[in-house]
């Protein structure tokens, strides 16, 4: 057990280390499309440049997440839009114009900047020639055609604004609606998979994949006026940097939004970069960016990763085992927890995550809660099976010797059942390396970022440098452990 341990340490002992500079700290989180990590790196940049140790939480999944973040207090400051504070966020109170909305935002305990110069709303969009074809130019047009394939992004599915508000509001018939990842949708459209999306109108691929945004003849859409949402303490906090932050009030059109995001998501270059860029030309701000090379990145996500995969498997071993004794002992018992592990299995992975947000906020705790979760039932039942297995003629031998049986389970039982246990840890092991990717939608980090990333920036180089180590280390644990079973298991316990 003293070796299992050892690996098991040696997965999770490479944990992040990050090298903070002086300053108040401000963090500063963005959700997981192009626009808001482009306007996340600049809220970054302006506040370190007033002197704060500033980072950034990037791609942190939908709205919900990062406004709950915001008011838990794990974030500072993140880019919202006043339309999906008042149609999302603050739904169902009389909101109408920005001075309600502030006086809203105060009884949280937040505050909303002046609006950042843009208007980035929703929209409907189609394949010009698809749109010239079948005659459609408005939202109301779509009446009469109740055959189009619609993918609709997951958010706006569920949205207060979204699609069936949308439906009501214009008395659309399509059936065949199915929810997709934003970025995704666009190659559908292109592929002809689809033939009706949700837009943002700042999107740089409305013009690279030549579609026909929809007119909103019934006025559905709010305006969704860029804005800088933050805690109201960051005003004691740090007064300099909220007044730093006013400089990007009023510095971005709509235009000049569209030319930025098409620059990271065309161009491919870094969003940072980007940033930077923008600051430099508008606000005569110098940034320093730091572009790590892949070697640097993949090593990084890699302990993440390991520091993900390996404290939550140390935490599973230690209660799953003492779990399977009891079920191996006490059968009736076991059923039950047998079946509460089974029932925890059969939760989906990216549900269990968002279940753990609101008990341990977002960053490495939700994603190690759902990993150990994950991990209990392999070992529990490895656990159980394995000493389940064990010869009567040999319990009736330890019995015969006079062993109490605290020594019988430790001399004699676990040490005959170790190779099913140790099949059972290799299982959820290998689960977890896989399943972890997940945890960059919450800001675990790990090799879920690139692969987000990449899938945001159609960039299959940065899919593949997630999915390759992912792949590798599931490999690679799965023969860590099956030389630990040789070295442990006597070679006729062997399965």
């Amino acid at each position: 057990m003293r070796a299992l341990a050892l690996v098991c340490l040696l997965l999770s002992g490479v944990a992040c280390t990050r090298t903070d500079g002086g300053g108040p700290q401000v963090r500063v989180g963005s959700k997981k499309f192009t626009e808001s990590v482009i306007l996340g790196e600049m809220v970054a940049q302006v506040a370190k440049d007033a002197g704060a140790r500033a980072s950034h939480r990037r791609e942190l999944g939908g709205t919900t997440v990062l406004w709950e973040a915001l008011r838990r207090g794990e974030l500072d400051v993140y880019p919202e839009y006043t339309g999906t504070l008042r149609q999302e966020l603050l739904v169902g109170r009389a909101l109408p114009d920005d001075v309600a909305l502030m006086k809203a935002l105060a009884g949280e305990g937040l505050r909303m900047s002046a609006p950042l110069g843009f208007n980035n709303t929703y929209a409907l969009g189609m394949k010009e020639a698809e749109a010239q074809r079948l005659g459609i130019r408005r939202i109301s047009d779509l009446t009469a055609h109740p055959e189009l394939r619609v993918g609709f992004s997951n958010e706006f599915m569920q949205r207060g604004d979204g699609w069936p508000a949308l439906r009501d509001a214009y008395g659309l018939p399509q059936r065949d609606v199915r929810g997709l990842d934003h970025d995704l949708a666009y190659r559908g459209m292109e592929s002809g998979a689809i033939q009706l999306t949700d837009l943002y109108s700042t999107d740089a691929e409305v013009a690279a994949y030549g579609l026909r945004v929809l007119e909103d003849d019934r006025h559905h859409f709010p305006a969704y006026d860029a804005v800088l949402l933050y805690r109201a303490d960051l005003e004691t906090r740090t007064p300099e940097v909220v007044r730093a932050l006013g400089r990007l009030e009023g510095s971005l059109s709509e235009a000049k939004m569209v030319q930025l995001n098409a620059r990271a998501r065309l161009e491919h270059v870094p969003e940072a970069q980007v940033a930077a860029d923008f600051l430099q030309a508008s606000l005569g701000l110098t940034a320093e960016v730091r572009t790590d090379g892949r070697a640097s990145r993949v090593w990084q996500r890699t302990r993440e990763h390991l520091f993900l995969v390996g404290l939550s498997l140390l935490a599973a071993i230690a209660l799953a085992i003492p779990l399977g004794v009891v079920a191996a002992r006490r059968p009736r018992l076991g059923q039950g927890v047998l079946g509460l592990s089974s029932v925890i299995q059969t939760v989906p992975s990216l549900a269990l995550l968002v279940f753990m947000i609101p008990l341990l906020g977002i960053g490495s705790k939700p994603a190690i809660a759902a990993l150990f979760l994950y991990s209990l039932l392999p070992i529990v039942r490895n656990t159980a099976a394995g000493l389940q297995g064990i010869p009567w003629e040999v319990r009736e031998s330890a019995e015969a010797l006079g062993l109490p049986s605290g020594a019988r389970l430790w001399r004699v039982e676990l040490p005959m059942a170790a190779a099913s246990i140790l099949a059972g840890i290799q299982t959820a092991a290998v689960i977890n390396v896989g399943t972890a990717t997940l945890g960059a939608l919450v800001g675990a980090g790990g090799y879920g970022q690139p692969i987000l990333t990449g899938i945001r920036l159609d960039d299959v180089g940065l899919i593949l440098e997630g999915a390759v180590p992912a792949a590798v280390l599931a490999l690679a644990v799965s023969g860590l452990f099956e030389a630990v079973a040789r070295v442990l298991v006597p070679r006729g316990l062997r399965g």
